[in-house]
């Protein structure tokens, strides 16, 4: 058996994946440095990869309520079946977290079959943590057709087994390429009935992590992948071509890959640059109207638009519930959040004189600069297979 073979990175890709490396460098050099903001930013970011791996499989995941997974709380507005997906990921994604650098760790077989079983155990009819038994299809929904079949169920447990020895095994490619291919191959090989895209994202992510990248937090692009379905489901058509083909090139693939990463590191750098702006701004706002410096969590969560209740502002803070209740009271009287609902479900959200605050931050927003200017015309030309 063999499965799809890592390319060697061209000119291109080299001078993308030392530029991904200097963002990646920079951002390390500043974490390491105590901010007030980072926690904040750190659970927004997470809260954006679950919602956008989650996003890609057709669940519509508001942020918050993915941060409500993060923090062990109820969900804001998914339904039971949407929340169950959403904690199922955050369960394997907090997997991830705590391996990432554990020194004994060891990825193998069994490794991606549990972190299987933690996304989907809360549905035994999708039979979790346990090999497929038969042909699988991915199915297009816009055009109703079969778009790519998988390999025979019983080549499933061979190739699942090459994967993860060579995974294990390391190797000489950047670990940014090699988390690549373990997500392209784990999702060509499609050794589950149901959540294949979900574990190859995972699977991404936690190579990524033991490879030194980063924080996982900062380093996946799950975020960047649900922003462009479209692109990731193109280039996975155009590198599969409708079946198990792992003699095809995985070039284009690795090339979109370091495109996603050069994009989210971009966009981690400027937010982080922007989070130590708001809460420059915070600090003025607490000083001129006398409030308590922990109401500054709250209102940067809601700068970065979550909606937020009461009772995770009285865990978070460590306070009683008549002083978060007059905090609140006094943020919304001042306009920098806004109430919403009656009194059992009220959450708060931001209010005018913070997005006022927010808009003249964000106005100067540095600009985001695209790696590989041709891929994105290329994706759209690209024909879809029909199998």
């Amino acid at each position: 058996m063999t499965i799809y073979r890592t390319p060697k990175p061209d000119l291109e890709d080299q001078q993308v994946l030392q530029q991904i490396h200097a963002y990646r460098s920079e951002l390390a050099d500043v974490l390491r440095m105590p901010r007030r903001w980072v926690g904040g930013l750190r659970r927004s970011m997470l809260a954006r990869a679950i919602q956008g791996s989650n996003s890609i499989e057709g669940y519509d995941v508001k942020l918050d309520d993915a941060a409500a997974a993060l923090d062990d709380e109820e969900a804001l507005s998914a339904d039971d079946r949407t929340f169950a997906e959403i904690r199922g990921y955050r369960q394997a994604l907090g997997y991830v977290l705590a391996m990432a650098k554990d020194p004994d760790f060891r990825l193998d077989v069994s490794v991606v079959r549990g972190m299987h079983f933690m996304m989907l155990s809360h549905d035994l009819s999708k039979s979790p943590g346990s090999y497929r038994q038969g042909v699988v299809y991915v199915h297009d929904e816009a055009s109703g057709a079969n778009v790519y079949e998988g390999p025979p169920a019983e080549d499933v447990p061979g190739l699942v087994a090459e994967l993860t020895d060579g995974l294990a095994d390391g190797g000489s490619a950047d670990p940014l390429v090699q988390a690549a291919m373990a997500h392209l191959n784990l999702v060509m090989i499609h050794p589950f009935r149901d959540g294949n895209g979900r574990m190859a994202r995972a699977l991404q992510t936690l190579v990524l992590s033991r490879g030194g990248i980063g924080e996982p937090a900062f380093s996946s692009i799950e975020e960047w992948l649900g922003n462009n379905t479209e692109e990731y489901y193109s280039v996975l058509a155009a590198t599969g071509a409708g079946a198990w083909r792992p003699d095809r090139s995985a070039a284009l693939w690795v090339k979109f890959n370091l495109r996603a990463h050069h994009i989210q590191a971009q966009t981690v750098r400027r937010r982080y640059r922007e989070a130590g702006k708001l809460w420059q701004a915070f600090d003025e706002l607490i000083e001129q109207h006398g409030l308590a410096e922990r109401v500054a969590d709250e209102l940067f969560d809601a700068s970065l638009g979550f909606r937020m209740r009461r009772a995770t502002y009285v865990r978070r803070a460590g306070i009683e519930e008549r002083t978060a209740t007059r905090d609140l009271a006094r943020l919304t009287e001042l306009g920098l959040l806004r109430a919403v609902g009656e009194t059992k479900g009220r959450h708060y959200v931001m209010g005018q004189a913070l997005a006022d605050v927010v808009q003249s931050v964000l106005s100067r927003r540095d600009a985001i600069v695209d790696p590989y200017p041709w891929m994105r015309e290329r994706l759209a030309s690209a024909p879809r297979p029909i199998h």
